[in-house]
């Protein structure tokens, strides 16, 4: 609990900057939240590829830290931020100069592209700021820090939703801006975030990593950190890629689909934040066993987890359902895209037992041993193999309804639950990786 409340709130913090654009643009007019919902997509992908580099920060950075090897954690935060900060140069220039084209992938309408174009053009240059600070927040969290992460985060948060409220409606003086509002505020807000990384590294009893141990070379530990990294960027690109495609699925069955799915991916990444919290929250504990060679007591702990991460699920869906009167009054929507709210929000409950078991187990004690090859197996056949297939071809070929193509997307997170449970079993994740 101590790791895990800290962590739920980290990521409940930056789903709810995500939550005020969709319910404040909502305000304005459907087409404003729409547009920015797909726009964010963009956003998504980099920060999976951020999110996957951090994850090796924090499997081999939780290891040895139960060893107390501070140098090589170190090593292995320099490691990452060369990989964060590349990938979010790219999707900088991306966003920069091509964001018509990004915005064609995920949008036909003509209106929906141009707002998106506009927006990315602004929130662009967030990404830059992310790619790094995300690398000192994951430090904190495997130095016995999680608070100080969670305040850094919520600081950013509350900043940006007052500066969006500000720049959106032009309260208190400042200039109605809309869309570039909602922008500007992400800009701003990660700006201060990244400021507050750098300045908490630098406080007595936290790991400041100097700038000796940027130009080090330890070419074990490279190979380490690759060995858990290219399987686990692979898992993240085929997560993140397919799950983009969702939304683009979405956005092609016209305004009314794209923005009840709007709505609806907020509010089920709200409510994914205790899932994802315990998933980080297992993932520094067992390391912090296995790193200290407590195989034993790793086991005891993995099959503890695993109960909280059903308990966790049913507790999701319960609240999913309770959400769905409460999400119909808070947006404007067309009579169309409230209905297929209200399904797509039933859908969701079910689909969160299988969210929240796998982000556990995968995510979390999986990863904990650096076994991350199962993740990219599992989401080949049932993401890619099964729940893609099955949504293309209701999309563009045979014209499913709504609530049937959106059921296709949920599909691979539920089918994933007895192989994974299956593949616990085998112990395979029960290693230490440190030297």
């Amino acid at each position: 609990m101590i790791l895990t409340v800290p962590l739920a709130l980290q990521g409940l913090l930056l789903a709810s900057v995500a939550a005020c654009d969709a319910f404040m643009l909502g305000r304005v007019d459907q087409n404003s939240m729409a547009s920015v919902s797909l726009a964010s997509q963009i956003q998504f992908l980099q920060n999976n590829f951020v999110s996957a580099a951090v994850a090796v920060e924090a499997i081999l950075g939780a290891q040895y830290w139960g060893k107390g090897d501070k140098d090589t954690i170190c090593d292995v935060f320099f490691l990452t931020l060369r990989l964060s900060g590349l990938t979010s140069l790219f999707f900088f220039l991306l966003c920069e100069f091509s964001p018509t084209f990004l915005m064609k992938i995920f949008a036909s309408d003509a209106q929906l592209i141009a707002i998106g174009t506009e927006y990315l053009r602004i929130a662009g240059w967030s990404y830059l700021l992310t790619g790094v600070s995300q690398c000192y927040l994951a430090l904190f969290k495997i130095t016995d820090h999680p608070k100080t992460a969670a305040g850094i985060s919520m600081a950013a948060v509350l900043l940006n939703i007052v500066l969006n409220a500000l720049l959106i409606f032009g309260l208190m003086g400042m200039p109605e801006m809309g869309v570039r509002g909602a922008a500007l505020a992400t800009l701003i807000a990660r700006a201060v975030e990244f400021v507050l990384s750098l300045s908490f590294s630098l406080r007595k009893g936290y790991l400041w990593p100097s700038l000796t141990a940027f130009f080090r070379k330890n070419r074990q530990l490279r190979k380490d950190f690759y060995r858990c990294a290219i399987p686990l960027i692979g898992a993240y690109l085929f997560w993140g890629v397919g799950y983009t495609s969702y939304s683009a699925f979405m956005g092609h069955l016209g305004p009314d689909a794209a923005a009840a799915n709007s709505v609806s991916a907020v509010i089920r990444d709200l409510v994914c934040c205790l899932c994802s919290g315990a998933a980080s929250a297992a993932g520094i504990i067992i390391g912090n066993e296995l790193g200290a060679g407590n195989e034993q007591r790793a086991k005891l702990y993995g099959r503890r987890l695993v109960i909280i991460a059903f308990l966790i699920g049913f507790f999701s869906t319960t609240l999913m359902m309770l959400l769905v009167p409460v999400s119909l009054r808070f947006v404007k929507l067309t009579d169309a895209a409230s209905h297929y709210l209200s399904g797509m929000m039933l859908i969701i409950a079910f689909y969160m037992i299988g969210r929240a078991v796998n982000a556990v187990i995968i995510n979390g004690i999986f990863a904990s041993g650096g076994d991350t090859l199962y993740d990219l197996y599992s989401l080949g056949i049932c993401m890619w193999g099964i729940a893609i297939p099955l949504a293309a071809l209701g999309t563009f070929v045979f014209h499913w309804p709504v609530y049937v193509i959106y059921a296709m997307t949920c599909l691979d997170e539920v089918g994933k639950i007895p192989w994974t449970l299956w593949h616990y079993r085998k112990y395979k994740w029960v290693r230490n990786l440190t030297h």
